[in-house]
């Protein structure tokens, strides 16, 4: 086995939620009188929700309030349940990687809230998971390295051994910045995208396929 740690990214990983984080961002930010649109997030996904709904603010001409973030959130928390596909076999998948003994870890640029948010609406429990790391919990954010050296940090093995798993150009960036090899999902990003500018070591069709990739037995 060549790994012996997987790294998730969450949004547009094991949840294709980046839709519904955009519009209940824009739902927030119309609220202090910003009309955003979807294209005005597309620079800053995967950097985290400061700056994610911060980026978008002051391109607007507002001072960003992290007040903005607490109320997407507000509205994330209430529509998540209902509202987010979740990829086929996502949860197989972790429960089949957790069976063979890897570590597995959540590396979210987004707050614990939203994370745990997202792992609900998952339907994965916590215990699958040896580390649950979020954006709090490192000074700079993606494409900074920090969290995923994190991550291989408090599941206690080397970076070499771990493999991120990522679907924007700014995580993808982070994962090699760490030394760790990077399997991207063409959720956020089209797979031209993501092989012209980012260069993962495997491109996935479905986060599902990750479970039968031939270095993860």
């Amino acid at each position: 086995m060549r790994y012996q740690a997987v790294l998730f990214d969450m949004d547009g990983v094991l949840i294709e939620s980046e839709w519904l984080m955009r519009a209940t961002a824009i739902q927030a930010l119309a609220d202090y009188g910003i009309r955003a649109q979807d294209e005005d997030f597309m620079e800053f996904t995967g950097c985290g929700e400061d700056r994610f709904i911060g980026g978008v603010a002051e391109k607007h001409g507002a001072v960003y309030d992290k007040a903005m973030k607490e109320l997407a959130y507000d509205y994330y928390g209430k529509r998540v349940m209902t509202e987010v596909e979740i990829p086929a076999g996502v949860g197989e998948m972790l429960q089949a990687l957790h069976a063979r003994g890897l570590k597995l870890a959540v590396c979210s640029a987004a707050d614990l809230r939203k994370v745990k948010y997202n792992l609900a609406a998952v339907g994965a429990p916590e215990s699958l998971f040896t580390a649950l790391v979020t954006g709090s919990d490192v000074e700079r954010k993606k494409p900074f390295p920090d969290i995923y050296l994190e991550g291989a940090r408090r599941v206690g093995v080397e970076p070499g051994a771990c493999l991120v798993v990522e679907d924007a150009l700014s995580g993808i960036a982070a994962g090699h910045a760490a030394g760790m090899d990077v399997a991207a999902v063409p959720t956020s990003f089209s797979r031209e995208t993501l092989i012209k500018e980012a260069h993962p070591e495997y491109l996935l069709d479905r986060i599902a396929d990750l479970r039968d990739l031939a270095q993860l037995q």
